[in-house]
């Protein structure tokens, strides 16, 4: 993997919190509160973005419209997604702590980096405040990145790309097209490519598919490709260059992606 100089992992459903169970439990339980009956598939849409833009997605949803329009007399406005947005953030940020374990072979892979002298870096939807709580509780179970970047740290977060740019910055590494973005959503997907980095999209461990390790593990097998089939479709769509189960499956991709960059290839 010498031509390699760095991945940058997402968070939740790729390097914690199998399933990416914890900020779709509190999307559900905020949109409650105000009035909203919101279904899990629903808060899992936008999974990926910045969690304000993510609360603005879900109230222009026409079915999310319609129930705050019989609530409150008039559509959602941008003073009522910072509303919501301000009971979800503080919510988020003590939940989420709760799902702070490292996906199987997260912290074996991020060894296996060190290893191999590649730098790690991480971005997340999640705000400095959230990931306050978060770190130190994955820190503690062994998945502790070279670089994190949140999206309050951005003029904008996913799909642009600037968390990718500003851990470049932090770990000193470029050019971008030596470099692999891995992580579960669409989200992730456009911000690695509109970086102009390699992207692998993690199927089975992700929001995609939305089933924690315990889910996974009584699942229907047959149900269980189909949704990881589902998964695969939306994220190569997306643009990936890759796609496999999860994080355990992702050190063969990069000895491929090191070889192919050998080669003179370039994400495109």
């Amino acid at each position: 993997m010498e031509n390699i100089k760095a991945v940058i992992l997402d968070w939740a459903g790729t390097s914690v919190d199998y399933g990416c169970v914890g900020p779709a439990k509190v999307f559900v339980e905020v949109f409650r509160k105000w009035k909203i009956d919101l279904t899990v598939s629903q808060a899992r849409g936008p999974m990926g973005l910045a969690k304000r833009d993510h609360t603005k997605a879900l109230l222009e949803l026409p079915e999310v419209k319609e129930q705050w329009k019989k609530a409150y007399g008039k559509n959602p406005t941008e003073k009522d997604v910072d509303k919501v947005y301000s009971d979800l953030e503080p919510i988020m940020a003590e939940i989420i702590k709760d799902f702070a374990t490292p996906i199987p072979g997260a912290p074996e892979f991020l060894q296996e980096m060190k290893k191999q002298g590649i730098k790690v870096g991480s971005t997340t939807g999640y705000v400095a405040g959230m990931m306050e709580k978060l770190v130190p509780e994955s820190v503690k179970q062994g998945f502790s990145p070279d670089s994190i970047v949140c999206s309050s740290e951005v003029p904008k977060g996913r799909p642009a790309p600037y968390m990718c740019y500003l851990n470049a910055v932090k770990m000193g590494v470029f050019p971008f097209s030596q470099m692999v973005k891995i992580g579960d959503t669409v989200a992730d997907m456009g911000e690695g490519l509109n970086a102009g980095m390699w992207t692998i999209g993690l199927t089975k461990s992700g929001n995609e598919v939305g089933l924690s390790l315990e889910e996974i593990e009584k699942c229907d097998p047959v149900v269980l490709k189909e949704s990881i089939d589902k998964a695969a479709a939306k994220l190569k769509k997306a643009g990936a260059h890759y796609i496999v189960e999860g994080i355990w499956d992702c050190v063969p991709v990069l000895e491929e992606i090191s070889k192919r960059i050998a080669a003179g290839e370039k994400p495109v």
